[in-house]
């Protein structure tokens, strides 16, 4: 089964982040897609700026990997979420463009299963 796919747009130069929620996490299978206005240094794209954890702060496991031609990150979970269960997604500035830019904040979206 394929996987299903949320969102995430960055408005660049402004604080504002619009979620793009396309299911209703009806399913514990899920990736997110976050997409970038700015092709991305790949040596930032990793488990410590870009991660899930559960409320208490459990970070969860899972794949990332980053698209360079349309610029965005899938973070996949290695087992699925876990039902009636919240977890937050954390994007860090730390992800940075080819250029040394990053986000103005850090990104945190809670979400449950």
């Amino acid at each position: 089964m394929a996987p299903n796919f949320i969102t995430i747009e960055s408005i660049n130069g402004s604080v504002k982040n619009r979620v793009k929620q396309d299911l209703k996490f009806k399913t514990g299978n899920f990736v997110w897609r976050i997409k970038f206005t700015a092709p991305l240094n790949p040596s930032t794209v990793n488990n410590r700026n870009l991660y899930v954890t559960s409320l208490n702060q459990t970070p969860l496991q899972t794949s990332i990997s980053y698209d360079s031609i349309d610029n965005y990150i899938e973070i996949q979970p290695l087992a699925p979420y876990a039902k009636n269960e919240s977890y937050l997604l954390h994007v860090t500035t730390n992800v940075k463009s080819k250029q040394g830019q990053s986000l103005p904040n850090d990104i945190t979206i809670q979400f449950k299963v």
